[in-house]
């Protein structure tokens, strides 16, 4: 099957495009171990997105990924907290948690450090993920319900 890609602006443009729940569903936040996929569309209906949202077995909520895909399988922006560091094609490695956005002819293999303008409190999952979906431009995110573990 043929990978599919992406140029950098058209993937950029979608990063940036306004997203919003396709309802008024309350998610459970996911049990360690666990994971889900809520389904996002831009506002101007012309793109569906999907939100994943997994939580590590372990380190309870200590450790997750949350990510922004378009088009099904593409994944714009992941976010990695509580896991090892990352190691980018060029060899650099970056700390946990750290962000993958889209390179073109790379896809998500290289991640950045957090930017400090955009997430306020990296030791919080749940403050995390609301920086992420502010960071994805879901402008109208979906409900959560935080669960006994968070």
């Amino acid at each position: 099957m043929a990978e599919i890609t992406l140029s950098q602006a058209d993937a950029e443009t979608l990063i940036e495009m306004p997203k919003s729940r396709v309802d008024n569903t309350v998610w459970n936040f996911p049990q360690p171990g666990h994971s889900i996929s809520i389904p996002l569309k831009a506002v101007n209906h012309r793109e569906d997105f999907l939100l994943d949202v997994w939580v590590g077995r372990i380190a309870v909520f200590s450790k997750g990924t949350y990510q922004n895909r378009a088009r099904l399988a593409i994944v714009l922006v992941r976010l990695d907290f509580g896991g090892p560091p990352h190691r980018n094609p060029d060899g650099e490695e970056v700390a946990c948690p750290h962000l993958h956005v889209y390179r073109q002819d790379f896809g998500d293999k290289w991640a950045c450090p957090l930017p400090n303008d955009k997430f306020y409190h990296t030791s919080d999952p749940w403050s995390m993920l609301h920086d992420f979906m502010r960071y994805c431009s879901i402008v109208e995110p979906p409900s959560f319900q935080r669960g006994i573990f968070l």
